[in-house]
């Protein structure tokens, strides 16, 4: 059986990003994330020195958004959202947070279950092609597996695309 924890709290975005970051981040995520991975690109999430950034389609405001942490793969939501990508992190103190852009706030995220690691973000949206805000929502899940490729398990908005294309 797996275990699951999950958090779900109104997300402030600025430029259409957050930030996942480590509790050992000394920069507090504003890393200079690389482009998108050359080979497997997911468009809507970067990881960089054991941060990510995540790409909303919300360009300033307040959207709806879970983080699940699991001790195995919880399967992914297919049915209740468009687009659905996954990457690897390496988390060096085994707590992430959620951290707004600009400094605007930082949401606690259930601590991993196995420390320090590795993980697998599957990064879950709806509606990124919304004009009106807050329109959208996400859910990211969390769980322990060794590092593997990138990958897109669902692609439907033109944001994804657009994303995926501009590396």
């Amino acid at each position: 059986m797996t275990t699951t924890r999950t958090v779900s709290f109104g997300l402030g975005v600025h430029y259409g990003q957050a930030y996942l970051v480590d509790d050992t981040d000394d920069n507090n995520g504003y890393a200079n994330f690389a482009a998108d991975h050359p080979d497997h690109p997911v468009g809507i999430i970067r990881v960089e020195d054991g941060a990510a950034l995540l790409l909303t389609g919300t360009h300033t405001g307040t959207l709806d958004f879970s983080a699940t942490v699991a001790d195995q793969d919880p399967g992914a939501d297919t049915d209740g959202y468009e687009d659905i990508v996954e990457i690897s992190l390496q988390s060096e103190a085994g707590r992430l947070s959620l951290c707004e852009w600009g400094g605007g706030g930082v949401h606690e995220i259930p601590e991993l279950p196995s420390g320090p690691g590795w993980y697998r973000l599957r990064y879950h949206a709806v509606d990124m092609d919304e004009e009106s805000e807050a329109e959208d929502r996400y859910l990211l899940q969390i769980w322990p597996q060794p590092e593997s490729v990138p990958q897109v398990v669902k692609s439907t908005s033109a944001q994804l695309a657009y994303w995926r294309s501009a590396g």
